[in-house]
C-alpha cells in the first residue's frame, strides 16, 4: 500500500487528488496539509474531498504528516513547494510537484533536495500534455528553421503566473529541438513598432479569462502551410490522474529530479 500525503488538501487540486488516490487500488491517503491558519486545518481530508470521514485530519506543518508516508503530492505554490521538498528530503519521502512559477533559485533548491530523494517535477501532470511535449519536439526536429514557432495559452482569470509553466516548457522543448538557447529564443511580449520577426524567435503569448481550465497551441508557420498542435483541458481530473500515476511510479526510484516524460516512458531522466 502506497501511503500518500496531499498538500493543499482543501484546494481544487488537493481535493481531486484525494479522490483519485482513494479510488486507486494499492494507494491510501496518509495525510493532508494546509497553510497555518487555514479554516481546513483540523478537518478530515476525506470529508473535504466529498468522500466522507476517513480518520485523517489536515495539519498545518508537512513534517507532522510525513511519518509513515511514502510520497507527497504537492500542488501549492513554488515557494511552498521548495519548503516541502526540503522537508521531504529530511525524512526520505518521495515527492511529486505540480506547482508552477519556479524561479531558477527555487528550482536549484528543489534539485538540492532531490540529491537525497526522488522528485517528479513537472509544469503539467496531464498525460496528454506530456505527449504534446514529445510531438512538439518531433515536429521541430523535422520542420527545422524553415517554420516559425509561436505558442498561445489561455487559462482562467484566477491563475497567478504568466505565461503558464506548460507554455514555457513547450517553448523550451521547441528551442532545444532547434538547437537554440531558450533564454535567448523565447519572446514573451511584443508591442509597438518591433520590425520584422527574427527567424530564431519563439513567441509565447498569454490569454486570461473566465473559467478556462487550460489550452495550449503550438503553431509551426511555414510558407504556404501551417501546422497546429493543440491540447485542451476541460477539467482538472487529468492533472490529478497524472499526478497519482507519477506518485505510483516514483516510490522506490533513486534520488534525482524526474519529469513526466520519464514517468510515461517518453524520455530519460533529466
Amino acid at each position: 500500500m502506497i501511503k500518500v500525503v496531499v498538500t493543499g488538501a482543501a484546494g481544487r487540486m488537493g481535493t481531486q487528488i484525494a479522490r483519485v488516490v482513494r479510488a486507486t487500488e494499492g494507494m491510501a491517503i496518509a495525510g493532508g496539509v494546509e497553510r497555518p491558519g487555514a479554516a481546513a486545518v483540523g478537518q478530515d481530508v476525506g470529508a473535504l474531498a466529498g468522500l466522507g470521514p476517513i480518520g485523517v485530519a489536515v495539519v498545518d506543518d508537512l513534517a507532522r504528516a510525513l511519518p509513515g508516508a511514502d510520497v507527497v503530492v504537492d500542488f501549492t505554490s513554488h515557494d511552498a513547494s521548495v519548503r516541502h521538498a526540503e522537508a521531504c528530503a529530511e525524512r526520505g519521502v518521495a515527492l511529486v510537484v505540480g506547482s508552477t512559477g519556479f524561479t531558477p533559485e527555487a528550482k536549484a533548491r528543489v534539485a538540492a533536495a532531490a540529491r537525497r530523494i526522488p522528485v517528479v517535477l513537472s509544469p503539467n501532470m496531464s498525460v496528454g500534455v506530456n505527449v504534446l511535449f514529445e510531438l512538439v519536439r518531433q515536429a521541430a526536429e523535422v520542420l527545422g528553421d524553415a517554420y516559425d514557432v509561436e505558442i498561445v495559452e489561455i487559462h482562467h482569470k484566477k491563475k497567478r503566473d504568466a505565461p503558464s509553466g506548460t507554455a514555457v516548457r513547450l517553448g523550451e522543448v521547441a528551442a532545444e529541438a532547434l538547437g537554440r538557447d531558450p533564454k535567448d529564443a523565447l519572446a514573451y511580449s511584443r508591442q509597438g513598432i518591433i520590425g520584422e520577426r527574427p527567424p530564431w524567435q519563439i513567441g509565447v503569448q498569454t490569454l486570461r479569462g473566465g473559467d478556462v481550465v487550460g489550452e495550449h497551441t503550438v503553431y509551426f508557420c511555414g510558407e504556404g502551410e501551417r501546422l497546429e498542435l493543440t491540447h485542451r483541458a476541460t477539467s482538472r481530473d487529468q492533472f490529478a490522474r497524472g499526478a497519482v500515476r507519477a506518485a505510483q511510479w516514483i516510490v522506490g526510484k533513486p534520488a534525482g529530479v524526474y519529469d513526466m516524460a520519464a514517468v510515461l516512458g517518453l524520455g530519460a531522466r533529466r
